[in-house]
């Protein structure tokens, strides 16, 4: 038996309480994995709150991040003893996941956790930090350097935005957090941000193009926001899109792709192939700087996880949310 979050539907109503899971019912996989920490992303908010429908199998264990040690394997890459870390795949939305003392999992989702990162660490990082990496490594691939200009993050003080900003910060750019909480701005300059500007420039309809501001972006928040980031990137600027935290629509027009040669490029980190998590992996474990990382994190016991939920979900988190849930 093991402790863990077991979500329940019934009658249209989803029930959430931490149970003791008898090891038998766990899913098929071929690594055992002894969670020692979790996280709490957007996906895990709505899960535990059901304010969305993102758990598709019943019952659920939620909780798309893991990380923690082998246990069992018959996976020829995994032995036990190793230290992994989980991320995505559909874990916590038809696989059960790892807001649970217990994990049975594919060999194939599984990375190696870096020597530079505790499993604590690694979750303070979890899906939204190493999506922030993603997100900068597509910057990178399009080709535009500190030295082209000013780059944007929306929704800075989230977990995506948390991470974009000391990541890009660390590596030599000017960065503009946009945040609807501006008394966070210490918070953001304290990151690495160079100005911190309200949400409420980017939230209403705008223009098709504006003044060019930015030579790339990175928006976790999508909608209105993103139309009119799009609409102030400068000539042959790339916005890097993650999020929906605005909504999952794309008011805009054409005129910043084929007047200004805008490129907007989507990144996904739910089924992004293993080489390249692994290189984001290995950046982060270079370009992340810890003592910025443990500023933006904030731990809770697994028992707290759905107390944590709603106040994520209520929008009052900032940054990261890690669970510890070994011990």
């Amino acid at each position: 038996m093991f402790k863990g979050w077991l979500l329940h539907k019934g009658d249209g109503a989803v029930d959430a309480a931490l149970a003791d899971i008898d090891e038998a019912r766990l899913p098929a996989g071929d690594v055992l994995l002894a969670v020692e920490y979790s996280a709490l992303n957007y996906k895990d908010g709505l899960a535990l709150t059901n304010r969305a429908p993102v758990v598709r199998q019943w019952p659920m264990v939620p909780g798309i991040d893991g990380a923690g040690t082998v246990l069992e394997s018959t996976h020829a890459d995994w032995k036990p003893g190793d230290r992994a870390v989980l991320n995505g795949w559909g874990v916590g939305e038809t696989h059960w996941g790892c807001l649970a003392e217990r994990a049975r999992l594919k060999g194939e989702w599984l990375v190696p956790l870096p020597a530079a990162f505790t499993p604590r660490q690694a979750m303070a990082i979890g899906t939204a930090g190493y999506t922030a990496m993603l997100c900068v490594m597509a910057l990178e691939r399009h080709g535009v350097q500190p030295g082209d200009g000013d780059v944007l993050v929306t929704g800075a003080t989230g977990g995506v935005g948390s991470v974009a900003v000391a990541l890009l910060a660390r590596l030599g750019w000017r960065v503009t957090a946009a945040t609807g909480r501006t008394a966070e701005a210490d918070y953001l300059t304290s990151l690495g941000a160079a100005a911190v500007v309200d949400r409420a420039e980017f939230a209403m309809p705008g223009k098709p193009l504006q003044k060019e501001r930015w030579a790339a972006a990175i928006d976790a928040v999508g909608s209105h926001t993103l139309a009119n980031v799009l609409a102030q990137t400068r000539y042959g600027g790339i916005v890097a899109a993650c999020g929906l935290a605005q909504g999952m629509d794309l008011p805009g027009t054409v005129a910043p792709f084929i007047l200004r040669g805008v490129t907007l490029a989507g990144v996904d980190s739910v089924m992004a192939p293993m080489p390249r998590r692994r290189e984001a992996w290995q950046r982060l474990a270079r370009d992340l700087d810890p003592a910025r990382l443990e500023a933006m994190t904030a731990e809770v016991a697994l028992a707290e996880a759905a107390d944590a939920a709603r106040r994520l979900m209520d929008g009052r988190v900032r940054g990261r949310i890690v669970v510890r849930v070994a011990g």
